[in-house]
């Protein structure tokens, strides 16, 4: 479930490897949540994966790539700096017990806040760009922009709703973006993703959508909020391949009652995110076949288990 953020070069396009035991850059890509954007920057920039090449130029990787990646990840997870994890890498794995001392997630979000209090959309643009080409979505999503949004949220101070909104109609507007290219280059039946009462804007929405890029599939977005049984008109409609429910809010009893009709009346995979999953977690259990995840990575996580089992998978 290769992450399409930006157009992958020509010299990466193919599918399947030419030769046995060694993965093309998409492959890869599905395997780890590690976008070819990514993958590319890391090699060119850091000399962390440097994976063989074909005589057309095709990037080829074997498992032992594959490992390495997952090993970056784990420093990055640990809060070292993409610039710092080479030298780390021939270190026994991070425990939880040791810390980075030089994170940079802190100071990422005091300059997003900053561009944030300036009202700067251009230099956020800057900001994210950066960051995206060096950082896996998930990895930003949990480590930055969650807790960005978290601090945002708090806030109490004047202009504070100013710059909520400013924040909200930029991430709206940049992870659109986003999505909208990804369909371009994607076919077959839909993904769709809709929010459950809650705020218009919703970022958390935004960002399972984002996140979901990675599973190759296009992207149906309603980010309403919409009622479930307007929701339900739309299925014989769209006919998507599976569906995800963003809640940010605890469900009703009426809006519980709609959720098992449509769990039992329907075959495709239905997800349902954000904090409801977690506040009401053993009602929504009761529920058949809806799986859970209170955040856009651990939705992420899910689409990916399902990837090759469900109808979405390409």
């Amino acid at each position: 479930m290769s992450e399409k953020q930006l157009p992958a070069s020509p010299l990466d396009e193919p599918e399947v490897s030419p030769e046995p035991g060694w993965l093309p850059i998409r492959e890869v890509a599905r395997q780890t949540g590690v976008n070819p954007v990514t993958l590319r920057a890391w090699e060119r920039r850091y000399g962390l994966i440097l994976p063989r090449r074909t005589p057309k130029g095709h990037r080829l990787y074997n498992d032992a790539h594959v490992a390495r990646i997952h090993a970056v990840l784990a420093w990055l997870n640990r809060g070292v700096a993409v610039g710092q994890v080479r030298e780390l890498l021939d270190r026994e794995p991070p425990s939880d017990a040791e810390a980075a001392s030089d994170s940079p997630w802190q100071v990422l979000q005091t300059e997003l806040l900053a561009a944030i209090e300036a009202l700067a959309s251009r230099r956020l643009d800057g900001l994210f760009d950066q960051a995206g080409a060096l950082y896996p979505a998930p990895l930003l999503c949990a480590r930055l922009l969650q807790p960005l949004l978290a601090e945002l949220e708090r806030r109490e101070r004047a202009g504070a709703g100013l710059e909520r909104a400013f924040f909200l109609s930029w991430l709206r507007s940049r992870l659109g973006a986003r999505v909208q290219q990804h369909n371009r280059q994607s076919g077959g039946a839909p993904l769709l993703l809709a929010g459950l009462g809650g705020p218009p804007l919703e970022p958390g929405l935004w960002l399972c959508a984002w996140l979901a890029t990675a599973t190759g599939s296009p992207l149906e977005m309603l980010d309403g909020p919409v009622s479930l049984a307007e929701l339900e008109l739309a299925l014989p409609r769209l006919a998507p391949c599976g569906l995800l429910l963003y809640a940010a809010q605890p469900l009703t009893a009426v809006q519980l009652r709609q959720l098992e009709r449509l769990a039992r009346g329907n075959t495709f995979p239905l997800l349902l995110a954000g904090p409801a999953a977690a506040a009401q977690r053993e009602a929504l259990a009761q529920l058949p076949g809806l799986l859970l995840a209170e955040n856009p990575s651990a939705a992420l996580r899910l689409l990916q288990e399902l990837h090759g089992k469900a109808p979405c998978a390409n």
